[in-house]
């Protein structure tokens, strides 16, 4: 018997809470169960990632994740998206309203190039500001 990894909402919060690597195994399962069930919308309902350019969620800049994470915030299928590409370890991109890069959720992209000399010291443990 094959068994898969079961992600439930418990799992997805302490992924989105900074444990920053994959969900351990919760409980193994057959693989005739689902790991997710059915979304549930419409076929009339218009999702973000389908109406706006698919670019947006793949982007390089920083504001344009950013975008792209407000744009999922109403979406009525986050939550089942975030599970989905935590399931299939998707590397980048926005998925379900959080960021991924190389495979771990972050709160924000950092733009490119090196930070500016004046730039302030955000909260960093053992560093005064």
């Amino acid at each position: 018997m094959t068994t898969q990894t079961k992600t439930t909402t418990a799992t997805v919060q302490n992924y989105q809470l900074g444990a920053n690597k994959m969900p351990s195994p919760t409980s193994p399962i057959s693989a005739a169960t689902p790991l997710v069930s059915a979304p549930v919308f419409s076929a009339d309902d218009e999702l973000p990632c389908q109406v706006q350019d698919p670019d947006l969620w793949f982007a390089e800049s920083p504001a344009a994740l950013q975008k792209a994470k407000e744009l999922c915030a109403q979406c009525p299928v986050r939550v089942e998206c975030l599970v989905s590409a935590i399931d299939r370890r998707e590397p980048w991109g926005v998925w379900g309203g959080e960021i991924f890069e190389q495979g771990v959720v972050i709160a924000q992209k950092r733009g490119r190039g090196r930070p500016r000399k004046d730039a302030p010291v955000r909260d960093q443990p053992g560093r005064a500001a």
